[in-house]
């Protein structure tokens, strides 16, 4: 049972790979991912900076991130965990 009705850091980053797998623009990520702006602003740098997810130009002034191989796999992870521990979509036993 889950106490703390909050999402963990890993179900938000699970989400946000979820949104980004087929490329995203930052806003659809923070809607997708049901984010605020500040919540956006750190989490897209880290997994960036992480390589989970690429920063892709696509055209002038419009950025889409797009989830990386390693990405995937952690994604792929994270959903094998929740499996394992019998959680539902939302990461709740």
């Amino acid at each position: 049972m889950r106490v703390n009705r909050r999402r963990s850091d890993v179900e938000i980053i699970a989400d946000m790979l979820e949104v980004g797998e087929n490329g995203a623009g930052k806003t659809e990520i923070m809607y997708g991912a049901n984010m605020s702006y500040r919540q956006i602003q750190k989490y897209l740098g880290f997994l960036v900076a992480s390589g989970f997810i690429d920063k892709m130009k696509m055209g002038n002034p419009s950025v889409t991130y797009q989830v990386t191989d390693n990405g995937l796999k952690l994604l792929q992870m994270i959903n094998n965990i929740k499996v394992m521990l019998g959680m539902d979509e939302e990461g709740r036993l």
